[in-house]
């Protein structure tokens, strides 16, 4: 299990964001390391922890628990075969592509040790928007990410280091939960009955996504099913 490239991306003018000011920094390239990474701080006022890295939408990106966005090169190369184009590291917006880690299977909480110190924790799964829609240049984009439910990792920073290319990447602590990546994503997604499962992620989950079971809880009660699961992009 290792990291294959670090990937930042600066803030550039596009006309399929609604960030303000038009601006998006998911156009992510290659760069070598090492990268130093940090906790940025809360949601809504800070943008990503890899220097060098843009976050322009601070609404719906960045902060602690969206520090850092991972995605498998052994996902990218199944969207290759998919879509009948090549993609390279950092296409998806991601800040680092692996090899060797099952993401979607990842649990939130899990906890990676990166080269000599860095240490991250799985936080979230990655949910698709207009932007990504629009940088990828595929019609129906949202739809089709969502259907596949191979996602990508969230990842917030427990401490501080550096990144660089061929890094090994250690699962260093599990928690005592079956809170997937991918149970994650659908339940915020395509099967909303599944969000009150998510709780027993904890403190792992974003304060924001605790939000969301609450208010679904007071809504349908959390007893599985609830209002039937469904709500599709």
């Amino acid at each position: 299990m290792h990291v294959i490239s670090v990937n930042t991306g600066r803030a550039t003018v596009v006309e399929y964001t609604d960030a303000a000011g038009g601006l998006t920094g998911i156009g992510k390239r290659p760069v070598p390391g090492p990268v130093r990474v940090f906790a940025p701080g809360p949601k809504g006022t800070a943008a990503s922890g890899v220097e060098g890295d843009d976050v322009c939408d601070l609404r719906h990106h960045g902060g602690d628990h969206q520090a850092v966005y991972a995605y498998a090169r052994e996902d990218l190369d199944w969207w290759e075969a998919e879509l009948g184009r090549e993609l390279p590291a950092g296409i998806f917006g991601e800040n680092l592509t692996t090899s060797g880690l099952d993401l979607s299977g990842a649990l939130l909480g899990d906890r990676w040790r990166v080269g000599a110190d860095l240490v991250l924790e799985v936080a979230s799964a990655r949910i698709p928007c207009r932007t990504f829609q629009g940088a990828l240049g595929e019609e129906g984009w949202v739809k089709r990410f969502t259907r596949a439910a191979r996602p990508g990792a969230y990842l917030r920073v427990i401490q501080e280091g550096r990144v660089s290319p061929g890094d090994a990447v250690e699962v260093i602590h599990r928690p005592d939960h079956d809170v997937t990546v991918d149970l994650w994503f659908r339940a915020f997604t395509t099967e909303r009955a599944l969000l009150p499962r998510t709780l027993a992620a904890g403190g792992a989950m974003a304060p924001q996504g605790h939000e969301t079971v609450r208010a679904y809880v007071e809504k349908y009660g959390d007893r599985p099913g609830g209002d039937g699961g469904s709500n599709r992009k």
